[in-house]
């Protein structure tokens, strides 16, 4: 149940940050009230996923993944570019994540 928490609470902030886009500076409501509803929900997961890992692996895979989720999406939704400095760089996020999950074993 742990890791569903913090999977949740990445999905929440991935949907978001999305509708942070979508809403167009907040002049969307529906979208303006998505990115407030998907953030509260995402920090609740967070704290419930905080009482079975270490604050620093939560935060750290909860942003990372997070990041390396939303990159995505911006490649394939909004059509930003990916240039080898970008996927090289979500690499080294994703290698961290994983770094700090091996540390506390």
């Amino acid at each position: 149940m742990k890791w569903i928490y913090l999977l949740v609470a990445i999905l929440l902030e991935v949907a978001g940050s999305v509708m942070m886009k979508l809403s167009d500076s907040f002049t969307k409501l529906l979208y303006s009230v998505g990115v407030f509803v998907c953030y509260a929900g995402s920090l609740i997961f967070l704290t419930l996923a905080l009482k079975y890992f270490e604050i620093s692996v939560v935060y750290a895979v909860w942003s990372g993944v997070g990041v390396a989720i939303l990159a995505i999406v911006g490649v394939f939704y909004f059509n930003e570019k990916m240039d080898l400095v970008k996927a090289v760089s979500l690499v080294l996020v994703v290698i961290g994540v994983i770094g700090l999950n091996l540390s506390r074993k």
